[in-house]
């Protein structure tokens, strides 16, 4: 359920804004304050407040480009002086002299040749190359407006994209399949960190893309309802433990215009992952996955033929492999690489010897657990992991990354020295950051965000960390409201030694001596964890909005959530919710033992998985929770797609006790109190389906769930009717908590 995860983790992402401690404004007096709205509160909302930020900050070469709506300014830095380098006017003189348009604003454009003075401006259905320094563009590349996944090689000066499912590249059709066959796509429902379907050479001299072949894939209606008679909107859907679609890798050569496709042999129950090419362009390496997903193989392709070269390194784990990352060659050595694994219980990097691996292949070494041995190092280690490479310092042979070394409700940054393995913290070892590192990896844009700090962005050296220039430092967005507090801390799991990290918000005018109602917002799933020590430490704005409405918002990121290691993650395999809603009770336990808290008052609200552990907490613990909002909730994993369904679950037919016992349908007659089911009538991640046989249980069994459907919409709500979302939920547990 990455995409579903995703589909959270992009939500949060949209609201920077939100996130500590009780805010300052507090000092102000009372009477001259007032409480942020819905609309305040809510991406989509018509007063929606954010933390301020700079939009397309970005590097040319060394130098920090700082882009607005009118100018584009070059940040010296080492002392921040700005140069402007050039105006909107200026640009959309050459492109209205040419009549290819003009721009609204600076902040899409991309200063992508460290050595050259020139813009690339991407403009409906072309691309153009400006030079500021001589006033005029340079180069037009145009194709069709009804293009999709577009994808430029700044390299090779090729533009490769979609229209309907098959792929071209400089407006010439690459592939012609027939219904049932996308190219150039994104494959395996964007699992094992798939997020494209094309990937240029580093010289731009040629193209690998996915052919995903999914005729075979049983289709799952939804209807369209704006047609004045529904229409069928066919998706192909592979659910747990039935046939799946077939991948192969195409290399397109745009100088040739032949295709030569890699000889993986019969692709059916496999997956293919991980993309990376070797930086001569002679061979390509992917990392193929088993239908069971706990054998994997990082395989070497020769370009010419498509054939397998050998397999370099093998993992395997009784639950399940998980890989995220493609390899990652150093930019001064074309032999070595970096390779990122979980086989010691966390996301570490590992320095490998290109040519010692190849004899190892040859002589049949290439399977281990350790990835330890003559060919291979490991560079990082520890009970924390690497989040992200963000490149390197060539100079000083360093790899530059964001990892949770300081805790797990942070991400910072680190250089880590390829010949001695030396950590070095080079932020300020406070929140979480996000970064960008220069051209040489001298410097990096660091955008950050702590409990009490709204954004920072800053020019950091990566020489010390010490040597900075502060670009931005956002306002409160929410000075002149009265705001809850935030608090973290920490409860043990149902494990009893596993500690887990609650969040906690209390009303803007707490009055210990009441006794409030309380909500628990879960998640709970894989690939997502909701306390963070960012801006407020990621609290939503709808956690917020109750808190000031009188409930103790209240939410624990249990065992099987995200950024803890292996071990933490996996103790849910083939039982989901279960180890979870036993976290949330513990979660619950602690707050009936707050003298503030009315134990007798809890209720329950997530999405997505979180709608599944919502009804599941309603369901198996009906004496705890009197009122839920499950939105697009899982409710039977046999309904649920084969890569994530099948990588946490294993098949309905190997694992049929996991599958019975995590049905919420079975459970129906169980229900006790107020629990409304909100679905989106085109959710193509968890299919309407599960709330649909939902309700047919619940009939049979004689209870009484609500049901609320939001047309026209996908997994989220997203947008204006994003405030109705969180009203309706607001209304229900006013109604019933």
């Amino acid at each position: 359920m990455n995409k579903i995860s995703k589909g959270i983790v992009a939500l949060l992402m949209a609201v920077p804004a939100l996130s500590g401690t009780t805010l300052m404004a507090q000092e102000t007096a009372t009477n001259e304050l007032k409480y942020p709205t819905l609309e305040d509160l809510i991406p989509g909302g018509e007063t929606y407040r954010y933390a301020e930020s700079l939009y397309g900050v970005q590097w040319w070469g060394d130098q920090c480009i700082k882009p607005g709506i009118d100018s584009l300014m070059a940040v010296n830095p080492k002392n921040g002086k700005e140069t402007l380098l050039t105006t909107r006017e200026r640009i959309n003189q050459a492109l209205e002299a040419e009549k290819l348009g003009k721009l609204s604003h600076l902040y899409s454009v991309q200063l992508p040749w460290k050595d050259k003075t020139q813009l690339l401006i991407a403009l409906p259905g072309q691309y153009i190359i400006y030079d500021w320094k001589a006033g005029k563009t340079t180069g037009t590349l145009k194709y069709d407006k009804n293009a999709a996944n577009t994808d430029y090689s700044v390299a090779g000066g090729h533009v490769a994209y979609t229209l309907a499912n098959n792929l071209y590249v400089d407006n010439k059709q690459v592939t012609d399949e027939p219904e049932g066959i996308v190219c150039g796509q994104s494959v395996h429902r964007n699992e094992f960190g798939i997020s494209k379907g094309t990937f240029w050479s580093p010289k731009g001299n040629l193209l690998a893309f996915y052919r995903m072949d999914e005729s075979m894939v049983t289709q799952y209606p939804l209807v369209d309802i704006t047609a004045r008679v529904g229409e069928v909107n066919n998706i192909r859907y592979p659910m747990a433990g039935m046939t799946s679609h077939k991948v192969q890798v195409g290399i397109y050569n745009p100088a040739t215009g032949k295709t030569v496709y890699l000889n993986t042999g019969d692709p059916t129950d496999r997956y293919f992952t991980n993309i990376a090419w070797a930086p001569d362009e002679k061979t390509l390496f992917l990392i193929e996955l088993n239908r069971d997903q706990n054998h994997s193989k990082l395989c070497q392709y020769d370009i010419a033929s498509g054939e397998l070269l050998q397999v370099l390194i093998e993992e395997t784990h009784p639950k399940y492999v998980e890989p995220q990352q493609p390899i990652v060659f150093l930019p001064w050595d074309n032999n070595r690489f970096i390779y990122q694994s979980q086989c010691d219980g966390y996301n570490h990097l590992y320095l490998c010897d290109l040519k010692g691996l190849e004899n190892e292949a040859s002589d049949h070494k290439a399977e281990t657990r350790s990835l330890v041995n003559s060919s291979t190092r490991q560079l990082t280690s520890g009970s924390w992991l690497v989040q992200s490479i963000l490149g390197f310092n060539a100079q000083k042979k360093e790899v530059i990354i964001a990892a949770t070394k300081e805790s797990p409700l942070q991400s910072n940054l680190y250089k880590v020295n390829i010949g001695n393995g030396k950590i070095t913290p080079i932020d300020n070892g406070q929140g979480v950051h996000y970064a960008q590192l220069s051209a040489s990896g001298t410097y990096l844009l660091d955008n950050w965000s702590a409990p009490d700090v709204p954004r920072v962005i800053d020019i950091v050296s990566t020489a010390n960390g010490k040597e900075t220039v502060c670009l931005l430092t956002a306002k409160n967005p929410f000075e002149g409201f009265k705001m809850p507090s935030v608090e973290v801390g920490t409860l043990k799991a149902a494990d009893g030694k596993t500690d887990l990290y609650y969040r906690l918000i209390k009303p803007a005018d707490f009055d210990p001596t009441k006794k409030y109602p309380a909500i628990v917002y879960v998640y709970g799933g894989p690939h997502a964890q909701m306390i963070v020590s960012n801006w407020m430490s990621a609290a939503r704005g709808w956690d917020l909005y109750m808190a000031n409405k009188g409930y103790i918002l209240f939410t624990v990121d249990n065992r099987g959530s995200s950024n803890r290691g292996l071990e933490f993650e996996n103790c849910t395999f083939r039982h989901l919710g279960i180890e979870e809603g036993k976290d949330q009770v513990k979660g619950v336990e602690f707050l009936q033992s707050l003298p503030y808290v009315d134990g007798n008052r809890i209720g329950v609200h997530g999405w997505s998985f979180g709608g599944h552990m919502t009804t599941a907490l309603m369901l198996r613990y009906p004496e705890i929770f009197k009122v839920g909002v499950a939105g697009g909730p899982v409710i039977d994993w046999s309904y649920y797609e084969v890569m994530y369904g099948e990588r946490y679950m294993d098949t309905p037919q190997d694992n049929p006790e996991g599958y019975k016992q995590c049905n919420l349908k079975n459970l129906a007659g169980q229900l006790k109190g107020h629990l409304m089911i909100i679905h989106d009538d085109h959710d193509d991640t968890c299919v309407p389906q599960h709330t649909l046989s939902f309700m047919k249980a619940c009939i049979d069994a004689r209870t009484y769930p609500d049901l609320f459907i939001y047309p026209c919409h996908k997994h989220n709500v997203l947008g204006r009717d994003r405030v109705h979302l969180h009203e309706k939920i607001t209304r229900y547990f006013e109604d019933y908590l």
